[in-house]
């Protein structure tokens, strides 16, 4: 029988492409799509459903992470491929601790998206070595960190022995690297994606701290 697909995607046009795409293989078959996280949140549920399901991590202003976190351990829930175009190593260790059973970049090639698809419905869960290094420097996530932890700038400062300057320096990196507009979110992106969970990057060479 033919492996039941569910698609996840906030683009029309990734969700159409994907299911024509997906049509010329005969062991899979695309049953259902969302839109949204609560409409992802009905196809997840629907149990029996979709066996796969194709999951994007951004899904409008809000994250296909939610999702994933919530899939709960049933055995009757699907098993989850994250579907992104953000090769990113943070993503990468949440998809992985939330329990997703594969990571494939839209970039790939769409052998490697039906192989994925494939090994999910035979409840294998795929490595994810070989995707992008991790983007985080040591420092950068020790302020993340503090501010996870509710400190000031000044705090932080002095907690990690540099200038306040300094400190406002990373944040500045960081919230333009990371796409986010405020402490606020940089917390809970970091949280909600493992930020702290994995190994930092080698500091390029530069000067402050």
């Amino acid at each position: 029988m033919a492996i039941r697909v569910g698609i996840i995607d906030d683009h029309p046009v990734v969700r159409d492409g994907m299911t024509a795409l997906l049509r010329e293989y005969a062991d899979l078959e695309v049953v259902a799509t969302a839109d949204s996280v609560e409409s992802g949140r009905q196809l997840l549920e629907a149990e029996g459903l979709a066996q796969v399901v194709l999951l994007d991590l951004r899904l409008g202003q809000k994250s296909g992470l939610e999702l994933l976190a919530a899939n709960g351990t049933s055995a009757n829930r699907a098993a989850v491929v994250v579907l992104t175009a953000f090769d990113n190593a943070e993503y990468v260790a949440a998809a992985c601790r939330l329990g997703a059973a594969g990571f494939v970049l839209k970039t790939a090639p769409i052998v490697k998206l039906v192989e994925a698809i494939r090994l999910a419905a035979a409840g294998v869960k795929v490595s994810r070595s070989g995707l992008a290094e991790p983007t985080l420097t040591t420092r950068e996530q020790q302020i993340v960190r503090c501010i996870v932890d509710g400190r000031t700038n000044d705090e932080i400062g002095a907690k990690l022995a540099i200038s306040t300057k300094t400190v406002e320096g990373h944040l500045s990196r960081l919230f333009a690297r990371q796409g986010v507009v405020s402490r606020a979110e940089l917390a809970s992106r970091a949280v909600l994606e493992g930020w702290l969970d994995v190994p930092t990057m080698r500091r390029r060479s530069s000067r402050g701290g």
